[in-house]
């Protein structure tokens, strides 16, 4: 038993220092490949610059598209079913329907609304108080405003219309919800939009950053052709161009994340004061933590497959004569 338990931790400590040993080499790379990029720090950034800019675009949409839909959501709240009531309905009954509308299921709120303050609120509005005096009556109907549950679908929302209008008491219902269906349609197109337009500056970045390594190992081809002749191995050659577009790509998405955030701080005043306007509170939201770890993540993949596609079409083509 002494001895096996000996060879286990004997084995133990050569895992151990085995990935020691990984890891420290590929510390090694990273060091060696910042190093290489800091003597170079102009075609560097230059590099960098395009991925940015490139990953800039579809990122910005994102957060436009993000905005503009938690602006939708707001507007969901105004969504309102107008229930028009019978004159025979007295105020008192349709004071007890409001209340009973206010307990059902998929109503967030219903509010009664007399025909005297519907006469009163349209007098106010309208400008045409003068006009309204010459009537003999009050034309308009008694109305219950009602609020649906926004955690509903559309569809939910038209059935639940629907079956208040043929409540008794009730003369007709309307709903218009259409502008906000129409809103959303528009949304979804967009949204497939800037995936599309997504992944064709992704394949950008991949040839962007393609390209650059495949300068960077025709200028290393000697050094490739010794390494080679000593009897380095492909993965070992491979390993720092690998690192090169990894760090191109996170650089370029930091210089993304840069550029959204500097966007959406020069409109935040503007888009203030134009919602204060309207009396809304309403402020621009930007690339939270998630979309930011995607976005830096993205970006260092596009990188390394950028990388590790060129140096698998070229390294084999370098071969010691």
């Amino acid at each position: 038993m002494t001895a096996r338990a000996g060879k286990l931790r004997g084995r133990d400590a050569t895992l151990r220092e085995a990935l020691l040993a990984y890891l420290r080499e590929h510390l090694r790379v990273l060091l060696f490949t910042l190093r290489r990029l800091l003597r170079n720090p102009g075609g560097s950034l230059l590099t960098a610059a395009a991925i940015g800019i490139t990953l800039a675009l579809p990122a910005g949409l994102h957060v436009l598209l993000q905005n503009i839909s938690t602006l939708s959501y707001s507007w969901e709240s105004s969504v309102q079913a107008s229930l028009f009531l019978r004159d025979s309905v007295s105020e008192a009954d349709g004071q007890k329907l409001a209340r009973e509308l206010a307990k059902r299921p998929g109503v967030a709120d219903a509010q009664y609304i007399s025909r005297a303050q519907a006469l009163a609120e349209f007098r106010q509005l309208s400008g045409f108080g003068e006009a309204l005096d010459v009537l003999q009556e009050n034309p308009l109907p008694a109305v219950i405003v009602v609020q649906p549950d926004t955690d509903q679908g559309p569809q939910q929302i038209d059935q639940l219309v629907r079956e208040l209008s043929a409540l008794p008491g009730v003369d007709q219902a309307r709903l218009d919800t259409a502008w906000l269906e129409r809103l959303y349609a528009i949304l979804d197109i967009v949204r497939l939009a800037v995936q599309v337009i997504g992944a064709l500056l992704a394949l950008a970045i991949v040839i962007t950053v393609g390209n650059t390594i495949r300068l960077d190992i025709q200028s290393r081809r000697e050094e490739i052709v010794v390494l080679k002749l000593i009897g380095a191995t492909d993965a070992f050659i491979r390993r720092p161009f690998l690192y090169t577009g990894a760090c191109f790509g996170l650089l370029g998405g930091a210089l993304a994340w840069l550029l959204v955030t500097l966007g959406l701080w020069t409109l935040s005043d503007p888009v203030q004061k134009l919602a204060s306007l309207y009396q809304s509170d309403y402020r621009l939201s930007g690339l939270g933590l998630e979309a930011s770890l995607v976005l830096l993540f993205g970006a260092l993949l596009l990188g390394w497959l950028g990388s590790w596609w060129t140096v698998a079409r070229h390294l084999g083509d370098i071969e010691p004569r």
